[in-house]
């Protein structure tokens, strides 16, 4: 029951917090009481000084440049100290609390929680907040720190409850927005201000994650065919005015049909297959015939200079 009620908030003891003013204020009286014992030869003002210096050591205080120290006197708030050296009266004032008034990052989740259209989620996000008032925090709320942690755990609960999927993944940037309001909305009354807010991931479950996959490949199929579908139109319109160029000009037409004979053909071992109608109109049969001739003459060639030598041949040598 002790860790759980100080997981909830309960501040613990504070350290005693020790400088350099405070030991040198104990050292000298213990230091000339312990000269009085020896010259005297009586313990007194051994003892003396020593209590004198324990005194003297409870009155000085030290605060960082970024820390501000929570004075109390006899419970009452006296005010705030610091940075650097101060003093209090031992035994009638307190230093209730120090506040760290530099940025602070606070890692925060949210597992297993529904979104507006019911899917289970996970999300993880890293808050960036500072203590613009000291006194707020230290009168207002029991502790600060733990108290922002649990307004952003509640924030996020509460956004990702009235967001859809689609917009937890796509609408981060306003998500993120809209959190960082709600959690200042929340903490501005203890004296802490939110910086920012970044969701660092977003986990959904395994067989969401498969279904969303084959959905996007299905949408990337049909931009696909869409494409192509476009580029096949924009092609027959070429072609249509490529047909209008070679009506009145079969000159025109004779020379590209050789140009592209040429080019099927210069490929070794190329096989080209043309319409019949082509050959008849364009008169082309005496010039496939020559072409089919010159890759029968070539494939021979090769054939010969790749035969084995001959036994005579073999002999000689």
């Amino acid at each position: 029951m002790a860790g759980m009620t100080n997981t909830l908030g309960i501040q613990a003891p504070a350290t005693p917090r020790v400088n350099i003013v405070a030991a040198l204020l104990f050292l000298v009286p213990l230091a000339a009481g312990i000269a009085g014992t020896a010259a005297a030869d009586n313990p007194v003002p051994a003892i003396v000084g020593a209590a004198l210096g324990l005194l003297l050591a409870l009155s000085p205080k030290v605060a960082k440049q970024w820390e501000r120290a929570v004075v109390l006197r006899l419970g009452r708030y006296r005010g705030l100290r610091g940075p650097g050296l101060f003093w209090v009266v031992p035994f009638v004032d307190s230093v209730s609390s120090w506040i760290d008034q530099r940025t602070i990052t606070t890692s925060f989740a949210a597992e297993q929680t529904l979104t507006s259209d019911t899917v289970p989620v996970n999300v993880d996000a890293v808050l960036f907040w500072l203590v613009f008032d000291p006194e707020k925090a230290a009168l207002e709320v029991q502790e600060y720190q733990q108290a922002v942690s649990w307004a952003a755990q509640t924030a996020l609960r509460d956004i990702i409850g009235r967001t859809s999927l689609m917009n937890l993944l796509h609408g981060r940037e306003r998500i993120e927005s809209d959190l960082q309001a709600l959690i200042d909305a929340r903490t501005v009354p203890w004296g802490v201000t939110v910086s920012s807010v970044e969701m660092r991931d977003v986990v959904i479950p395994d067989s969401l994650q498969d279904a969303m996959s084959r959905e996007a490949q299905a949408a990337r199929e049909k931009q696909a065919r869409i494409i192509l579908g476009e580029a096949e139109v924009e092609i027959a319109v070429l072609f249509e005015k490529a047909s209008r160029s070679y009506v009145d000009n079969p000159t025109a037409l004779h020379l590209r049909a050789m140009n592209m004979l040429y080019e099927g053909l210069k490929e070794k071992g190329a096989l080209m297959l043309v319409p019949s109608t082509a050959v008849e109109s364009m008169g082309m049969g005496g010039l496939l015939g020559a072409a089919a001739l010159r890759q029968r003459m070539l494939a021979e060639g090769e054939a010969d200079g790749a035969a084995p030598p001959n036994e005579d041949q073999t002999g000689e040598e």
